[in-house]
């Protein structure tokens, strides 16, 4: 006997959490599901407070945020986890490059950091990194659904540009001249790692 997959939930319209107090991923998300008949409003905005992020993966670390911002708010919530990864440092930031930042999230130090190891590494070590984005959206009555992407790249330096956030204007997508910091955020929206996941979430839910 086989088990047939459980369906995918559909989100209709309606408010949705978006689960993060971090004001440009926010933007980036709105931007992001502009046209799918949501209305977001921030973990911020609605005042919840911020999990402590024990997961040790994207997707386990989004989904803790989801469920609690669902649980909370008596909304579906949509979090993302993302984090940049660099091969010559063995993976690293990782599900802790918001933390590299440092408590007042200063990521001018963090992308001084990830320089400075990458020095420590070598020419040899190569500058290949990847960004993650693992998306869960979560429903009050505790059902979840996830979704990851990711984007090839470089790491240059010094950093380029002032758009994006984070890690943006270090990381050089693979076929592309600018940094993430230099893309116009329509550019971005269109390659990134999270449109990927955000692909993978609209024809999955909407």
């Amino acid at each position: 006997m086989t088990i047939a997959p459980q369906a995918i939930r559909k989100l209709g319209p309606g408010k949705l959490v978006v689960a993060s107090h971090n004001e440009g991923k926010v933007r980036e998300i709105a931007a992001l599901l502009a046209g799918h008949g949501v209305e977001p409003v921030s973990a911020a905005a609605l005042d919840l407070p911020e999990p402590e992020e024990t997961g040790t993966t994207f997707i386990a670390n989004a989904e803790l945020k989801a469920r609690q911002a669902a649980d909370l708010s008596g909304l579906p919530a949509l979090a993302d986890d993302s984090g940049l990864c660099v091969e010559a440092l063995g993976g690293e930031p990782g599900i802790f490059s918001a933390r590299w930042a440092g408590p007042k999230r200063d990521f001018g130090d963090a992308m001084r950091l990830v320089e400075q190891k990458l020095e420590q590494a070598g020419e040899d070590a190569g500058r290949d990194a990847h960004f993650v984005c693992a998306l869960a959206l979560a429903w009050p009555d505790g059902h979840i659904e996830s979704f990851e992407g990711r984007v090839d790249g470089v790491m240059v330096w010094p950093p380029r540009g002032t758009q994006g956030f984070g890690y943006d204007p270090v990381f050089q997508p693979i076929g592309h001249e600018q940094t993430f910091g230099e893309m116009e955020p329509e550019a971005k929206h269109a390659m990134s790692h999270r449109a990927d996941a955000f692909a993978k979430l609209v024809a999955a839910v909407f």
